[in-house]
């Protein structure tokens, strides 16, 4: 058991490390790098890697962090209403790996239902800040935010983390029990 909290760990810190970096490198794309929406990367992974409560603490201190650091994204509205949409992301895909059979329909029905509770908690939140506010928001402005402006973060994101979740499941790195179980009823 402490092996695989240590290793949980590790892998939050390299999630969390993912999200401070992926967007120097998605910036240098013109006109669609911040909406390849990039930190939601790593945080989707690392509740898929190590749980819901890792995903959840990775998401809400990524662009908290991000923002002490580098001054990106600008705490207020958005790097506030962001921590709560990737908290939302971390702690969905978590939960949802863990009770979903580890096959590659229950990936995308995961990483779909969690995309779509963190754009909703992004927009309760956005509506929060904008009833306590001077931010102007709107439910024009959240179908724009969370879902005509994110395609390429959402088409990217259907690309990638299936893959890179699966090439784990592969590598027996993650989803260990469903192996167990597969190689177990196989031998009998």
């Amino acid at each position: 058991m402490k092996n695989k909290n240590i290793k949980n760990l590790v892998n939050a810190a390299l999630c969390l490390a993912l999200c401070m970096v992926l967007p120097f490198l998605t910036g240098q794309i013109p006109q669609i790098g911040s909406a390849l929406s990039p930190m939601h990367i790593p945080v989707l992974l690392c509740g898929f890697i190590c749980g819901w409560p890792y995903g959840l603490a990775v998401g809400f201190f990524a662009p908290l962090l991000r923002f002490m650091l580098f001054g990106m994204p600008p705490i207020f509205p958005t790097g506030i209403a962001m921590a709560f949409e990737l908290a939302a992301y971390g702690t969905a895909t978590g939960l949802l790996y863990k009770k979903l059979p580890k096959t590659i329909p229950s990936i995308y029905i995961s990483l779909v239902i969690s995309m779509l509770a963190g754009r909703i908690v992004w927009g309760i939140a956005m509506a929060v800040i904008a009833g306590t506010s001077q931010v102007q928001f709107s439910f024009q402005a959240f179908i724009a935010g969370a879902f005509l402006n994110a395609v390429p973060g959402i088409i990217c994101h259907l690309i990638l983390i299936p893959i890179i979740v699966v090439s784990l499941q592969k590598a027996h790195y993650i989803g260990h029990e469903y192996y167990s179980a597969v190689n177990t009823d196989a031998l009998n």
